[in-house]
């Protein structure tokens, strides 16, 4: 069955490649001896370096900004229990993938959660190749505005996209994330350095390059008179937007060389990124008040402005190679099936796997022309998207582990209580999430904002 399963990704009887665990991923990793290209070669430590490297990112920097709108208390609640929920949510996925080891994608796991039928397995692929193509639209509309910064607009905007997208096609040639990790490092490394800049010029700054137009710099704890639930709610999908990335977790996982030591990697990364994330937050906030931005280098004054943001460049494109990779390596398994070029250097196989990825972003860079703004950008994701991957789906994997047993301990108990809750919030957020990040978009083109394929300036 399991050679079944490598050729077909939907396979008849599922239950059959049901596992515990390392004798079934050994044979995995065996099995590809003789490949020439060979994917299960990550250490939990390569894998820790790549889960920072896809979100050391900078939906950090829109953070400050949706403090601004729910203020200290609940923005700090929100924050945090982002952060238990990935850890808890992340746990759980990695359990289902050890009872599953042929997984290889969140497709796979769609499949299997949601009646092992071609529709929950295509319904999925949807969602992951929409979500990531999006995404990685983000990033060129991200480029291109990191690029009019800089320079002083002195291109048209989408000549700037179509850089961004060229250099993304490039660095994303490598075949497995194995190589992709490596460039991730460079990626976190420059993003850090980013939000090092943003903080000390944030405190170093006398006031906010837009002062004194809102006043003197005031922080509040909860929203302020005005505000609207539509706002606090597309604030809270920013927040859900930075965290709830698990939708390319499971491919990680499947190129790992030892998928058992996967909490090991999760353990690093969630510590990290919460003091990362939550520090840069807090600074933000306290400095900037209601001047914050999304993203909130747009905040500073212009000359700190120019220096901090600078070095974004560097991740937006290697987190976008991330997400093109695990995009297109699923279309490329399904095109070639159990065909040879799928794992060995020959020139079919290069020829399909660059023609795709080239197709992949070309189609980004339509998102980055069509929709208006990183922060519609982040609701709408965060909304269709990340409720699902990053809270339904695995509320619903839980189900499947622990069906019959749900009840059988006092610890057992509050496990389910805890994942009934995180699929209610995953629904909420996918309901009234899409009309909030519907009503944004609508709001932005009524306000004027930057028609498709338009020579605008995107600089901050």
């Amino acid at each position: 069955m399991a050679a079944d399963y490598e050729k077909n990704p939907i396979p008849s009887n599922q239950d059959e490649i049901v596992s515990d665990g390392s004798d079934a991923f050994d044979a995995l990793a065996a099995q590809e001896t003789s490949h020439a290209i060979k994917y299960r070669t990550m250490s939990w430590q390569r894998t820790a370096v790549l889960l920072f490297g896809d979100q050391i990112c900078l939906a950090i920097m829109a953070q400050p900004w949706a403090f601004s709108v729910l203020g200290w208390v609940p923005g700090l609640i929100a924050s945090f229990l982002a952060a238990i929920i990935v850890w808890v949510t992340s746990y759980t996925m990695w359990q289902f993938i050890m009872k599953h080891p042929h997984v290889h994608d969140i497709c796979d796991i769609g499949y299997l959660l949601f009646g092992r039928t071609r529709i929950a397995y295509y319904g999925t692929m949807v969602g992951l190749v929409l979500y990531n193509v999006m995404l990685c639209g983000f990033h060129i509309l991200t480029g291109a505005q990191v690029l009019n910064t800089v320079t002083g607009h002195s291109l048209c905007s989408v000549d700037f996209g179509i850089i961004v997208t060229i250099i993304a096609i490039v660095l994303s040639i490598p075949r497995t994330l194995s190589h992709v990790s490596i460039i991730s490092i460079g990626s976190a490394v420059c993003m850090s350095l980013s939000v090092l800049l943003f903080m000390s010029y944030a405190g170093k700054e006398s006031h906010p390059g837009a002062y004194p137009s809102l006043g003197p710099v005031v922080t509040y704890a909860f929203p302020q008179p005005g505000t609207t639930w539509v706002d606090c709610l597309n604030a809270v999908l920013n927040i859900a937007f930075l965290w709830f990335v698990q939708i390319l977790y499971p491919t990680f996982i499947a190129e790992m060389r030892q998928p058992r030591d996967f909490p090991k990697a999760l353990a690093a990364f969630a510590i990290g990124s919460a003091v990362v994330f939550i520090v840069t937050t807090i600074v933000g906030f306290y400095y900037l008040g209601q001047y914050a931005s999304a993203p909130a280098f747009g905040a500073l004054q212009e000359k700190y402005m120019k220096v901090s943001y600078g070095p974004v460049i560097v991740p937006t494109v290697i987190i976008g190679t991330i997400y093109a990779n695990v995009s297109v390596k699923f279309i490329y398994r399904l095109v070639l099936r159990d065909s040879p070029h799928q794992h060995n250097h020959t020139v079919v196989g290069w020829g399909v796997w660059i023609l795709l990825m080239t197709i992949f972003w070309f189609v980004a860079f339509i998102f980055a022309e069509v929709i208006p703004s990183m922060g519609d950008f982040g609701n709408i994701l965060g909304a269709l998207f990340d409720s699902n991957f990053g809270l339904t789906f695995w509320s619903v994997a839980y189900w499947h582990l622990f069906r019959g047993r749900l009840w059988e301990t006092p610890l057992r108990s509050l496990a389910t209580i805890v994942h009934l809750a995180i699929f209610i919030a995953g629904l909420f957020l996918f309901g009234p999430g899409i009309y909030a990040s519907i009503e944004a978009i609508i709001e932005d083109y009524a306000s004027g904002t930057r028609l498709p394929f338009s020579c605008s300036n995107l600089s901050l």
